[in-house]
């Protein structure tokens, strides 16, 4: 595992990472121009496929219109001629020659047929009772029927236009199909997609049936409720991604037909209309290939220019020779900002060495009964806070009658009090106080960042708990404090540690068990038990 760690030296993480930096910005452009050139790709098929089906529902639209006036035409002339069993047939036939429906047909008023093109025996004079035939006799107006099946069993959409006589009394209506399983005039209006690549056209009516469609077997079957279809259904036109009856996601544009109430769709498969990305990313690649490797050469030269300071730095640091290490760091050429930083801390820190180890032996900082700092660890944190110039409390504590303590239970039990006060006070203390034992009985406590009131009532409240605690053997004991800070009661912070020895002193001789805060003679407050 060494050996393993030894071989990942800092030149080649700097390399692998910038390496790895290069390659990603590369993909991720690559990436980009891929998502940019898809997008693009399928933006500008649904707009292909938008506008082919606005021209052909143009065209439709223009047809049906057509018909309509054909049919307008026919009806007049059927109007003046409506007694006349021959001119139906005649004018059925001419309807049908100008308009290249599968068939025309004239109905009178009862909805009897009387004239059919091309002849139909099996119809002539039978009565109609399909939909299309009540809705045309009852709303007699021009209308586009919903497909149906008809007598002969086709399925078909009519368009039907009513007739007048010349009194004004309704005679009728002369109808024209479109046998939608047959080939028809929307066979020769829409055609076929020229894209051969998957993708169709189809029409549904205004209620969701399909009225043409590449798959002969869809005619007359409802719909997919697809995106496209739901929009056509409220009449807009417009192109978005879909997906048709076997689930294949699709690129459609759809353009309603206002005039029969139909819409068109022109569809494409996504795969189909992306199929082009795959040359255009190779294209990328090969356009690109011979700057990233230059880029990957430039940033192998640079990764080594970088690590060299840093790699002479680390190699020198092991050096067990003090004296030596400075002479080499010093010799490294450090030639950037951060490089420079490091080397400059490698240098102090091989002048600090010596006083670090003697300042981190926690043995030469702590007295071993209590555990709290002893003399040299107090004076270490006074000098921090000294430095720090943040406000400190001091709390000096002494414990009453220790000698009492001491001669009665021996000084193991002495020694085991000491060390419960001890206790009470890191219980009591928070995580930034320094606390220490001075010698005897007596110790010491500073609080940074608290006001002299506060200390005063940190002191009150440890010699509450200690009064209140029960020792092993000995029972109750008291304490006497005092308590002085910087910089409110001294601005010296060398000095207050002796002002909170004579709030001390007060406290003993004020009877004991009680903390007192160093103020001047007209200032001075005290907390008795």
């Amino acid at each position: 595992m060494n050996a393993s760690i030894q071989r990942v030296n800092l030149q080649r993480l700097i390399l692998a990472l910038a390496a790895l930096s290069a390659l990603v910005m590369l993909g991720n452009a690559v990436w980009a121009s891929y998502q940019v050139q898809r997008q693009q790709l399928l933006e500008k098929s649904l707009e292909a496929n938008r506008v082919y089906a606005h021209s052909l529902a143009q065209s439709t639209q223009h047809f049906v219109l057509n018909a309509q006036q054909q049919l307008a035409v026919g009806a007049e002339r059927l109007s003046r001629n409506a007694a006349q069993p021959a001119a139906h047939d005649d004018e059925v036939e001419r309807v049908k020659l100008q308009t290249a429906f599968n068939s025309v047909i004239s109905v009178n008023a009862q909805g009897v047929v009387v004239g059919t093109s091309p002849a139909l025996p099996e119809l002539q004079g039978k009565a109609l009772t399909s939909a299309a035939n009540r809705q045309a006799l009852q709303q007699r107006v021009p209308m586009v029927s919903d497909p149906f099946v008809a007598h002969t069993g086709n399925l078909v959409v009519t368009l039907s236009h009513p007739v007048f006589n010349a009194d004004g009394d309704y005679a009728g209506y002369i109808t024209a199909s479109i046998h939608l399983r047959d080939p028809n005039v929307l066979h020769s209006l829409l055609g076929t997609h020229p894209y051969d690549d998957g993708s169709y056209l189809y029409v549904v009516s205004r209620d969701g049936t399909v009225l043409y469609h590449p798959d002969p077997d869809r005619v007359g079957q409802a719909a997919t409720r697809n995106a496209a279809v739901e929009a056509l259904s409220q009449g807009r036109a417009g192109a978005l991604h879909s997906r048709n009856s076997h689930g294949v996601p699709m690129l459609a544009g759809f353009a309603p037909v206002p005039a029969a109430g139909w819409g068109i769709v022109a569809q494409r498969p996504t795969d189909a209309a992306v199929a082009p990305m795959g040359s255009l990313t190779a294209t990328v690649l090969r356009n690109a290939a011979p700057l990233g490797l230059l880029t990957l050469l430039l940033i192998w030269l640079c990764s080594r220019r970088i690590a060299s300071p840093l790699q002479e730095l680390a190699r020198h640091a092991q050096d067990q020779d003090v004296g030596t290490a400075i002479t080499q760091v010093k010799a490294v050429n450090s030639w950037y900002h951060e490089a420079a930083q490091l080397k400059q801390a490698v240098l102090v820190s091989f002048r600090n060495l010596n006083e670090r180890i003697g300042l981190l032996d926690k043995a030469a900082l702590t007295d071993p009964l209590t555990q709290l700092l002893n003399r040299r660890g107090l004076e270490r944190a006074l000098s921090a806070l000294n430095a720090s110039g943040v406000p400190f409390g001091v709390i000096t504590l002494d414990v009453d009658h220790f000698k009492d303590v001491n001669d009665q239970h021996g000084h193991d039990t002495g020694d085991q009090v000491l060390a419960g006060i001890a206790q009470c006070m890191r219980a009591n203390a928070r995580p930034q106080d320094v606390l220490c034992r001075l010698g005897g009985e007596e110790f010491l406590a500073l609080l940074p960042e608290v006001s002299a009131d506060a200390a005063l009532q940190v002191a009150e409240r440890l010699r509450s708990v200690i009064e209140a605690q029960a020792f092993p053997t000995v029972g109750h004991i008291t304490i006497s404090a005092g308590v002085s800070h910087y910089p409110e009661t001294q601005g010296d912070a060398d000095l207050v540690i002796r002002q909170a020895d004579k709030a001390l002193y007060r406290a003993k001789h004020g009877g004991r068990n009680r903390a007192v805060l160093y103020r001047r003679r007209s200032q001075r407050r005290e907390n008795p038990s």
